[in-house]
């Protein structure tokens, strides 16, 4: 079961020769969601082999440009490829009133609708469902209104071990009660606990998106035990000043939310322009949060599937 995501681009407001503006493609179960979609994501998209036709839905962070121009290009070569079904946004207000100018002026008759759901910055809410995930929102500190994203796998159904089926002689509908997770009493009077019958097949698994932020201990609480977090690092240790006048995180603090989040791992992008080599960044974060390493484009970081049976 496939929990991958593939870095478009991990820049700050500055493109570089090197680094795009911020995009990111989460595939979950072969289900694909896009995150933020700087200038550029269309090709990033072609280049990483990502059909943008394949797109579920979405999160846009916040409305600055380098995490927000590239959607509406986006928007116009789906209606050009023949996109049938709706596209959900999922932004801040007042990306509504922004959507609107571009569907009047520019895509009045697309093939398929464009749905705009509205991110509640100050709330951790739950913004998207299906069978096996749930997307919430977290709060982030920013210049205007912003919001990180908590992709969650939802828990598994129950698998059966084949050789207790087997060894009670289970029909069908005590296999059925029994993935329900309930216990088995046989003919004879004896009660088989559930857990002597089935089994998880593997672990849910989770991805934490925040960036644009200052340092937020709320933030780190709300994605806690997340198994991979993305955090902007827009600046060093030593542009700390910087980073808080402009409502960013240095790569220190990115370190500190993963450790209070008790992260599985980090990746730190969002990088200003001014850093050509990013060694200086990975080592100050890796001083505090050791599992982590700078976001590379167009690499992909598989969550694995852990596979043990257990309960």
């Amino acid at each position: 079961m496939t929990f991958r995501v593939t870095i478009l681009g991990n820049s700050s407001a500055t493109p570089t020769p090197e680094r795009n503006p911020s995009a990111h493609v989460l595939n979950v179960h072969e289900q694909f969601f896009l995150v933020d979609c700087g200038e550029g994501t269309q090709q990033r998209l072609i280049r990483c082999g990502i059909n943008p036709m394949k797109l579920q839905a979405v999160f846009l962070s916040h409305l600055h440009g380098d995490h927000v121009y590239g959607i509406f290009g986006l928007i116009s070569t789906l209606g050009l490829m023949g996109k049938r079904t709706p596209l959900q946004i999922f932004a801040p207000k007042p990306f509504d009133e922004v959507l609107a100018n571009h569907l009047r002026y520019f895509d009045s008759e697309l093939s398929y609708e464009v749905q705009w759901c509205e991110v509640e910055t100050r709330k951790h809410k739950l913004l998207f469902e299906n069978k096996t995930l749930e997307v919430w929102s977290v709060p982030l500190r920013h210049r205007v209104p912003a919001a990180g994203f908590l992709f969650q796998e939802k828990v598994p159904a129950l698998n059966l071990h084949k050789e207790a089926v087997e060894r009670y002689g289970l029909g069908i509908a005590q296999c059925r009660a029994a993935k329900r997770g309930e216990d088995i009493v046989l003919e004879s009077g004896v009660t088989i606990p559930n857990e002597e019958l089935t089994y998880r097949p593997y672990r849910e698994r989770s991805f934490a998106y925040l960036s644009d932020t200052l340092y937020s201990h709320r933030a780190a609480e709300l994605v806690s035990g997340v198994d991979l977090m993305y955090h902007e690092a827009t600046f060093a240790d030593e542009d700390r000043a910087l980073a808080k006048k402009t409502g960013h995180s240095t790569a220190r603090q990115a370190a500190q939310v993963a450790l209070t989040a008790r992260a599985g791992r980090l990746l730190i992008g969002h990088f200003s322009s001014r850093y050509k080599d990013l060694h200086l960044l990975e080592a100050e974060v890796r001083e505090i949060f050791s599992n982590s390493e700078a976001a590379i484009e167009g690499h992909s970081y598989e969550i694995p599937c852990m596979r043990e049976h257990f309960r």
